[in-house]
């Protein structure tokens, strides 16, 4: 087998990134993504069950090919919005990557004058306009700053098999309503993504699974487990919830010093357990989830 060759030929730590995988597939380092998929609202709504079926296979490793692969054309606002609604749900996923065949082509003709196949338009983050730019590279430095929570959560994987983008009712198996969910998740145990999936949407219902307390990212406001709020969300953020009680989520000192843990904004989200058991051992006081002021994540 193709794998079988790169250990015989001394590669180590092997990734490979597949279209298709099978029971089984994570023991030869398969990197799966949902394969060429169009850019629609549709095929956006199907990403977040097969990311999460592929968790629920014992495949930690997936992606998506963010805004889609056939079909987006660079200029256009809506595929524009299309393509920033799906940035934001591949920051909350295994692997974030973007990719995809832009229109409008450009023709290639060879040396022999013939025609060959296309190359596709510009699909690097600036290429969709100003304000979308400001939003993706937001997204891309919120990314950056769970880059220890999310190593956390690839370890948990390796170790024990656990999803890193997981149902809802992996979690929360005794919330009945958790197990008819399908347009929502958890990304690890401690981040509950909502993402926004329909056109020209600004707002979302989410269920926020009993049995917790759930802080809003990006206003630092808590709610209470097992209802269903209407959350609004312009198109700069996406509804993304914090658990508090599951893995100590920890906040910013009074102090305000800095941490080299996770941070979502102004004020640093500890989730390592590390960091917080080095800040306890020095005494220093914390705010828990409910103490948070508002705007606490600008950056969400």
């Amino acid at each position: 087998m193709f794998y079988e060759g790169q250990k015989e030929s001394g590669q180590e730590d092997i990734v490979n990134l597949v279209r298709c995988a099978w029971l089984g597939s994570q023991k030869y380092g398969a990197l799966v993504w949902s394969g060429d998929i169009f850019s629609t609202y549709e095929d956006f709504r199907k990403q977040i069950c097969a990311g999460l079926h592929m968790g629920l296979c014992g495949i930690p490793w997936w992606t998506t090919d963010i805004g889609g692969f056939h079909g987006g054309v660079t200029e256009d606002p809506d595929f524009q919005e299309l393509l920033v609604r799906w940035f934001q749900f591949g920051t909350f996923c295994p692997v974030m990557r973007i990719h995809g065949n832009r229109r409008p082509r450009e023709e290639i003709i060879n040396k022999a004058g013939e025609v060959r196949e296309g190359t596709g338009a510009d699909n690097e983050v600036w290429s969709f306009g100003e304000k979308n730019y400001e939003i993706l590279t937001k997204f891309i430095g919120v990314r950056e700053k769970m880059r220890d929570y999310t190593r956390s959560l690839m370890a948990e994987a390796h170790e024990k098999g656990t999803p890193v983008m997981r149902t809802m009712f992996y979690e929360f198996p005794e919330d009945a309503a958790c197990w008819d969910i399908s347009d929502a998740y958890m990304f690890g145990s401690d981040i509950l993504v909502a993402p926004i999936v329909r056109a020209k949407a600004t707002s979302r219902t989410v269920y926020l699974p009993a049995g917790a307390s759930w802080t809003l990212a990006n206003t630092g406001d808590v709610y209470e487990g097992g209802k269903a709020y209407e959350i609004e969300a312009p198109i700069e953020t996406l509804p993304v919830f914090l658990r508090d009680g599951n893995r100590d989520i920890w906040w910013e000192r009074s102090d305000k010093s800095q941490s080299s843990c996770l941070v979502m904004g102004r004020q640093p989200m500890r989730i390592a357990d590390s960091c917080m058991k080095k800040e306890k051992e020095k005494g220093k006081a914390f705010q828990k989830i409910d103490k948070i002021q508002r705007n606490a994540f600008p950056m969400l």
